[in-house]
């Protein structure tokens, strides 16, 4: 498969093309690593040829990052030794982006050929690397691209070169929100931060034009001429040691010491900077090495980057034709029914916002126009786009108005009456085909479906709030949902570029099925006399973005009362949570409802912001010896887990991807471990199937080891080796 191509103008100026067959962005294979090093080889070695323009055949980007599979390859390639597959294979990379660098040079930077980088849009990942090695970048003004290196986002670092070369191009300082957060930018700003050298409308014959010209000096990279110092200083200048001191308080801070890229990155970063570049490559693909053999690394690749990915392109849609929506009616124009409308309007779908009054109609037309605002202000969007997005949602109500819909989505109150009657009224408008969905995160919806004539019409999308900010939507079938309402919901939630998860209707469905046991668990202890700092910072430390109780206090006490009022009136005797019960009731009637109320777990001032735990929650539950952190943590890991096992036990799961998937984006489970199940995997089920009945004992029932569980822990075999998408692909 031919990758890359060559191809020599009058001028002498060798043009190497990038372009992947079948795919729409560019990505780079171990083919075409060798591809494009022959080809340079080739260049500089012919005499006809004056300089070098590296670009891609694909309109609108350069490339989209490294085929995972490379990687994969490379510790297959180490055999028994895959850390020596691995680092052999990068230090492989590293030697072909040197050779585009040093461009034929000899020591004493004579005799090289200009190699200038024309970037049609995106650049991410490697595809970012390879222009960072090239002596002049040029990009095109498309505002829509995205250039950056977001590998920390899935549990890696840029190592192909990309973090020793944006460090010493901008500084450890002025290159850490590109490295330690995966920062994208678009050209512009990419230009003004020192990404990319030139933005313009024509990169391509900027870069040739800029090759004919180019000087000898030009093409020397400042750490390959003599005299070169690092912008900031180095570690061990007066300036760059308080700047080494300050990244790693931020990284410890931020990461709280789970996620194994960062820290390995700052190391890479900080002993790179200590020595010549040559040997600073070495130390990064050493670094990079032992990350890609971390666990973590491995689960967050698979959770956030593979999986994420297979669900978005729609792994698991029913084989139904394409069901893109093109008017969207939305009924209640509160909080939910807002947000729907703001991220469907952006997405450029035609909404109709319904609610009892015009002006509360119109009340939440106004959050679109807020939300822009707020983007105009920051420059993230225009006047024109917000003018867009308004000129899309009419606010009404008139259910006459929902004419023409192929969805509507149901966001009033949860309460079973209320939406009932609500979707009567808009059947009696809506058109007969068109799909029916209501947005609720805990009442059934088979039950909800009775309200529907079409049961197979009717389906369940529970959006997550704040909608415009939350990644993922939860799709839930009930017993008659029928394949086109999930192709509907599905190709909905691709259309506003948010991840869905399909599961099957039960009480709180997936995502508050787990998050329940974690807050419970959370005031189980404070009950017990755990220290509420305890409770918190065991679970910020084991990587949870929020403590039980202050997750709480965000949703609200009282929401948390009726939840557990209506569990208990349907459970009856089985009912679970009474200790949980004393506390949430005790706080509901000290009027410390949560943030709303500005007093709840934690105290708030008069503007709502956060300060330290309440100290009437000591004298209420005073503390006595407490428990070790790491059984804390474990408690608060594992109710959450189990209950993803007992889903997949009762078949509201399909999918151990939409389970990791779901948790990390929905309520942000541990993300360093892949999701429960990548967890459960990365423990070992034999260990977690014992820790199951230690905790069982010690804390009760709610720990028991699933069936499920249990049988693959005498198996000895993991949740991915068993129900990973190969095995289910070949059952």
């Amino acid at each position: 498969m031919t990758e890359f191509t060559m191809s020599t103008d009058a001028d002498g100026v060798a043009l190497i093309v990038w372009d992947t067959p079948g795919k729409s962005m560019n990505v780079m294979s171990i083919e075409g690593f060798h591809q494009l090093s022959r080809l340079v080889d080739d260049a500089l070695a012919d005499e006809a040829v004056t300089g070098i323009v590296l670009t891609s055949g694909k309109a609108g980007s350069f490339a989209g990052g490294m085929d995972l599979g490379v990687l994969a390859k490379m510790r297959e390639d180490g055999g028994d030794d895959p850390a020596a597959g691995i680092l052999d294979g990068i230090l492989q990379i590293h030697t072909i982006l040197r050779k585009i660098e040093r461009a034929g040079m000899d020591e004493r930077n004579k005799g090289g050929k200009p190699i200038a980088c024309a970037l049609p849009g995106t650049a991410l990942g490697i595809g970012f690397e390879i222009p960072l090695a090239c002596h002049r970048i040029f990009a095109a003004d498309n505002p829509k691209a995205k250039i950056g290196l977001p590998e920390i986002m899935v549990g890696i670092f840029p190592g192909a070169g990309g973090t020793t070369r944006l460090v010493r191009k901008l500084g450890a300082m002025a290159a850490s929100p590109y490295l330690l957060e995966g920062k994208l930018s678009d050209p512009k700003k990419a230009k003004a931060a020192g990404l990319i050298d030139e933005v313009c409308d024509d990169p391509l014959a900027a870069a040739k034009a800029w090759v004919l010209a180019a000087k000898p000096a030009d093409i020397v990279k400042p750490w390959d001429a003599k005299g070169y110092k690092m912008p900031g200083g180095a570690p061990y200048h007066p300036a760059g040691f308080m700047t080494f001191v300050g990244a790693s308080a931020m990284v410890h801070g931020k990461t709280k010491g789970v996620y194994p890229a960062a820290k390995a990155m700052l190391s890479a970063v900080y002993e790179g900077a200590l020595v010549p570049f040559d040997t600073a490559l070495k130390i990064e693909a050493r670094w990079f090495t032992s990350v890609l053999l971390n666990p973590s690394s491995a689960a967050m690749i698979r959770s956030l980057f593979l999986s994420k990915e297979a669900l978005e392109k729609g792994a698991n849609r029913p084989d139904v034709p394409p069901q893109q929506v093109r008017k969207l009616g939305v009924i209640g124009a509160g909080m939910m029914g807002a947000g729907i409308a703001l991220v469907s309007a952006m997405a450029g779908i035609e909404v109709v916002l319904v609610d009892q009054s015009k002006a509360a109609a119109d009340k939440g037309r106004d959050h679109t126009a807020a939300y822009m605002d707020k983007g105009i202000a920051r420059r993230k969007t225009t006047p024109e786009q917000k003018a867009a997005a308004l000129a899309l949602i009419t606010a009404t109500d008139d259910y006459a108005a929902l004419e023409g819909c192929d969805l509507i989505i149901e966001a009033v109150f949860e309460d079973p009456k209320i939406k009932a009657e609500v979707t009567a009224q808009v059947l009696r408008h809506a058109p007969q085909d068109c799909i029916f969905a209501t947005n609720t995160s805990t009442l059934p919806i088979s039950q909800l479906a009775k309200a529907s004539n079409n049961p197979e019409q009717f389906i369940g999308i529970h959006f997550f709030s704040p909608v415009e900010k939350m990644a993922l939507v939860e799709i839930i079938k009930g017993r008659a949902t029928g394949a086109r309402a999930v192709a509907k919901a599905l190709d909905f939630v691709r259309q506003i570029r948010k991840t869905p998860i399909v599961v099957n209707d039960a009480r709180f469905f997936y995502a508050n099925r787990c998050i329940i046991p974690y807050i419970n668990e959370g005031i189980r202890m404070v009950a017990e006399g755990v220290s509420p700092a305890l409770i918190e910072n065991a679970a910020k430390l084991v990587g949870m973005p929020l403590g039980p109780l202050q997750l709480v206090d965000e949703t609200s006490i009282d929401l948390g009362v009726k939840i557990a009022k209506a569990t208990r009136s349907a459970m009856g005797e089985a009912y679970p949570d009474g200790a949980v019960d004393e506390v949430i009731f005790w706080m509901a009637d000290e009027g410390r409802l949560g943030r709303k109320a500005k007093a709840g777990f934690y105290d708030y001032d008069e503007a709502g912001k956060r300060g330290l735990l309440w100290d009437g929650l000591a004298a209420k539950y005073p503390a006595g010896p407490q428990p070790p952190l790491i059984e804390v943590q474990q408690r608060l890991l594992f109710v959450q887990a189990l209950e993803a096992v007992r889903a997949l036990e009762d078949g509201v799961l399909s999918d151990i991807r939409e389970g990791d998937v779901g948790a990390i984006l929905g309520w942000g489970f541990a993300p360093w471990s892949g999701g429960p199940f990548g967890w459960l995997d990365m423990l070992g089920t034999p260990y977690a199937a014992e820790r199951c009945e230690a905790l069982a004992q010690a804390h009760g029932a709610r720990f028991a080891c699933p069936d499920l569980l249990r049988e693959m822990a005498e198996d000895g075999i993991g949740f991915y080796q068993r129900f990973g998408p190969a095995r289910t692909a070949a059952a």
